[in-house]
């Protein structure tokens, strides 16, 4: 789950979020000790976004969240390669 869904959230569906991502992880936790897990990553996964959700329950609750930025434009690059000053001989 990406931050700018999460903001959208409230405290109270924030909460339910992470109510669940933690019975997700005990069973993949489970999942793990019984040799059943097939995705490993999802273990990392699920306890990054239970950080995250926390994160920004806090930040709500504090008063404190930050203004969300908007994402910088990449610029194209001028020209081709550049030659090498040096000429080989």
């Amino acid at each position: 789950m990406k931050a700018a869904e999460v903001r959208s959230l409230t405290l109270d569906q924030i909460d339910d979020e992470v109510l669940k991502l933690k019975k997700e992880g005990f069973n993949l936790r489970f999942q793990r000790a019984t040799g059943q897990l097939e995705n490993t990553a999802r273990v990392r996964q699920a306890r990054r976004d239970i950080a995250r959700l926390k994160t920004i329950a806090a930040q709500k609750r504090a008063g404190t969240e930050p203004a969300v930025k908007a994402a910088p434009e990449k610029k194209a690059k001028a020209g081709g390669k550049k030659k090498s000053a040096k000429a080989k001989k």
